[in-house]
């Protein structure tokens, strides 16, 4: 069987079309501390009080967010309130809604904005003309005594009429925490993020992306079943995929990586991880072309082109050419294990 080594094609893919660049990272912090900064002042004008501390979460601060070509990119940016810090001028306590009301009114209050933050189910929205938003979860701050007797903080989340368990940053942390875990023992510490990324960006498809999961079910499909390839990225992301195609294909249920929060991320029969089911058989099918013993690079390339919508892979240059220019007329033109093809008539050796 052939390998056609893509590793090469796939890194750059990953850094090219992938990665956000850093001039998009610093305009995204910027958006960031300006959405906190309208938040403060608005507060500030209307006698409230200030939240306790913002934080980033979500795949801002996992860094697996994913160029997309019309700007859909979403920075979730959390406000833990002191629970007595939410109460009405009487004394009341603020409803899960009314909480995100006043965080809403306060990203509103010079009027600036063609279009005004809204009140989600979970959040409070502010969307940008440039196509962008930025998700402000509402969180209050509870102090309860544990089995020792001592104080322990808990964190309620403004969900729909609810005060739900939950904390985004324990998410980051366990994210952040199984990279280098998964990891340990590498040189490269850092191909789960990267097959993370390639994942979410192949779900992404302008055409999918609306039917298709979360992009927190991905990150915890990929670290459950990730499969490590050091120096084969190519190798690591099929491999990732077809062990989440074959969990997936007995049941579509995904944990939470919460490890307070009992609800699921998906349950048995969820038709949006089912439709990334479904997307991942269509690739992996596509990318048998790989396993035969007359598959070229033009053949690989143009299977991974496919599997991402893209051209990217087949314009890239042909390292086989450059391989053969510099080893003054090497006849090599694949890497291979198992059987090396040469390019004088297809006959093979080894």
């Amino acid at each position: 069987m052939t390998d056609i080594n893509c590793d090469g094609d796939m890194t750059g893919y990953h850094r090219d079309e992938v990665t956000l660049a850093l001039s998009q990272q610093k305009d995204m912090r910027g958006r960031r501390d300006n959405g906190r900064d309208r938040l403060r002042k608005g507060l500030d004008t209307a006698g409230k009080p200030q939240p306790r501390e913002v934080h980033s979460q979500g795949s801002y601060q996992m860094r697996t967010m994913v160029q997309d070509p019309g700007n859909d990119y979403d920075i979730d940016d959390g406000a833990y309130f002191w629970s007595e810090d939410l109460k009405d001028d009487d004394g009341v306590e603020l409803t899960p809604l009314e909480a995100r009301q006043r965080v809403c009114d306060a990203l509103k209050w010079d009027g600036r904005f063609k279009q005004e933050a809204e009140v989600k189910n979970n959040c409070v929205r502010q969307a940008y003309a440039a196509g962008y938003h930025i998700d402000v979860p509402v969180y209050r701050i509870v102090t309860e005594k544990d089995w020792a007797g001592n104080d322990v903080e808990k964190y309620e989340l403004a969900s729909g009429n609810s005060w739900l368990i939950s904390d985004a940053r324990a998410v980051t942390k366990w994210f952040n925490d199984q990279v280098g875990e998964l990891n340990s023992g590498q040189a490269d510490g850092s191909q789960m993020r990267r097959i993370t990324k390639l994942t979410k960006k192949f779900a992404r498809r302008v055409d999918w992306k609306a039917s298709t999961t979360s992009g927190i079910t991905i990150s915890k499909l990929v670290v459950d079943h990730f499969v490590a390839n050091a120096g084969r990225d190519d190798k690591a992301l099929r491999q990732t995929w077809q062990m989440i195609h074959s969990a997936l294909t007995l049941s579509t249920q995904v944990a939470h990586p919460h490890p307070i929060v009992t609800k699921n991320l998906a349950e048995q029969g969820d038709d949006q991880v089912t439709y990334f089911r479904d997307c991942l058989k269509a690739a992996l099918d596509t990318l048998k072309v790989l396993d035969r013993d007359d598959c070229t690079r033009a053949m690989a390339r143009e299977a991974w082109d496919s599997v991402f919508d893209t051209k990217f892979f087949s314009n890239r240059p042909d390292p086989d050419a450059a391989n053969k220019g510099s080893s003054l007329g090497s006849i090599m033109t694949v890497t291979s294990v198992e059987t090396a093809r040469r390019e004088d008539g297809g006959g093979r050796f080894g």
